[in-house]
């Protein structure tokens, strides 16, 4: 099957060349495949906020090879793959990137160790993978190989897959970690909306709790639900429980963007 699109995800940043280096590769393996960059500003090495990105971003996108690189193993024992989906083909590390997104996609149906060499730059950086394994492998999916003529089958039980993110919850409190953080500083939590309903109504005054810092919050819908500069707790677009600050990044509000977070109603005591 042959694919118009690849999308791009990678922690790489927009400087030094590499995303356009990536871009080279496959324009120069199937120049008529369209490349379609989801993020490169992904945190450096965060594996975990690389798969979230991914995997709520490729149910909205057309038919596509999806290559994604945030691979602090690079050069290591880990596996390159390609995953096969109902609705899409993966291509990226084994470090548990592409399983939430093929998740999205449908399940993963089928896996291939990515190792045939015909299908990979002639010289491999230990370094640099993206450029000389995962993008040529994508263009040459997106043009019609089959993910077979890569590799032997992987097991789908023997992908690796992140840890399932905690949230512990009670009358009025919920303590979920932060999975990921935007560039506006907006932290998504792993709680959902059953979570969200036990802490009250929009409106309800709140207290958010992140290591040593605590901050006054409302629960609301939107960011404008409360006064600029103040913090709101609401229902994210990809379902997710999110805090913000109108105007304003709830990570320098808390003083971080990472670990366990804990919001409860101010006659709760919590956990």
């Amino acid at each position: 099957m042959r694919y118009d699109w690849v999308s791009f995800t990678t922690d790489y940043g927009t400087g030094g060349g590499y995303v356009a280096m990536c871009k080279g590769v496959i324009a120069g393996i199937a120049p008529a495949v369209r490349v379609l960059d989801v993020s490169h500003d992904i945190g450096p090495q965060d594996i975990r906020g690389g798969a979230m990105v991914l995997a709520r971003t490729v149910s909205y996108l057309p038919p596509a090879v999806h290559l994604a690189v945030v691979d602090p193993g690079v050069g290591g024992p880990r596996r390159a793959v390609i995953l096969t989906a109902p609705d899409g083909l993966l291509v990226g590390p084994d470090n548990g990137l592409l399983v939430p997104a093929a998740d999205a996609l449908g399940g993963v149906v089928a896996a291939h160790e990515l190792v045939e060499p015909r299908f990979q730059l002639p010289e491999v950086s230990m370094t640099f993978h993206g450029r000389d394994i995962f993008a040529p492998a994508a263009a040459y999916l997106a043009d019609g190989i089959e993910p077979a003529e890569f590799g032997p089958p992987v097991d789908p039980a023997d992908l690796v897959r992140l840890s399932v993110p905690r949230t512990d919850a009670g009358d009025g409190w919920l303590t979920s970690e932060i999975v990921s953080a935007d560039r506006f500083g907006n932290l998504a939590l792993a709680a959902g909306p059953d979570h969200l309903r036990t802490l009250g109504a929009p409106g309800d005054p709140l207290r958010v709790r992140l290591r040593r810092s605590t901050v006054e919050a409302w629960l609301g819908r939107t960011f404008t639900d409360v006064p600029a500069g103040n913090v709101v707790v609401y229902l994210g677009s990809s379902g997710y429980i999110a805090v913000a600050v109108n105007g304003g990044s709830a990570a320098e509000a808390l003083g971080g963007a990472a670990g366990e977070l804990t919001i409860s109603r101010p006659a709760t005591a919590g956990p």
